[in-house]
C-alpha cells in the first residue's frame, strides 16, 4: 500500500514551498529583492498560467500587448536551472550598475507531449513601479546557442 505525502509541494522553480518562496510575490504580499527572485518567480507564474503576473513583471517598453498564453496550447512545465545571475559575477567590479542584472537559465518543458528546453539570458531592469517603490522588470532576452 502506498503512502501519500502530506508534506506541502515545493515551489515550482525549485524552492522549498511555493508559500515561502515565489507565493508572495505572485499574490502581491513581497516584491521580488533581486532579479533572480523575480525570474523564478516569472517561471512560476508560467506554470500556474498567470498571465496578468507575467504582464506585470515586464517592462512597459517590451511588454506584449497581445495575449502570451494560449488555452489550447498543451504545454507543461517540468524545471528550473538557474546557470547564472550575472550581478553575482560583477559583485566587485566597480562600473556594475545596480538597477540592471542578468539572469542565465535553462526551463525544461513539454509541449504537445515533446520535451523542450528554453535557455535564455534574460535582461532586468529596477526602476520605480506605480507605488514609487523600485522593482524589477523583465525587459527582454536572448538564447545562446
Amino acid at each position: 500500500m502506498s503512502k501519500k505525502s502530506t508534506a506541502p509541494a515545493g515551489c515550482p522553480c525549485g524552492g522549498p514551498s511555493l508559500a515561502t518562496c515565489c507565493g508572495p510575490y505572485i499574490d502581491g504580499t513581497a516584491i521580488p529583492p533581486s532579479a533572480e527572485a523575480l525570474m523564478r518567480s516569472r517561471y512560476t507564474a508560467y506554470v500556474q498560467h498567470n498571465e496578468p503576473y507575467l504582464l506585470a513583471t515586464w517592462h512597459a517598453s517590451t511588454r506584449p500587448t497581445e495575449p502570451i498564453m494560449s488555452d489550447d496550447e498543451k504545454l507543461q512545465w517540468l524545471g528550473l536551472e538557474v546557470k547564472s545571475a550575472l550581478r553575482l559575477r560583477q559583485r566587485k567590479a566597480d562600473d556594475a550598475d545596480p538597477d540592471r542584472d542578468v539572469v542565465e537559465f535553462v526551463a525544461r518543458f513539454k509541449i504537445n507531449g515533446r520535451a523542450q528546453r528554453l535557455h535564455e539570458v534574460s535582461n532586468f531592469v529596477r526602476e520605480p513601479a506605480a507605488g514609487g517603490d523600485p522593482r524589477w522588470f523583465y525587459v527582454d532576452g536572448s538564447f545562446p546557442e
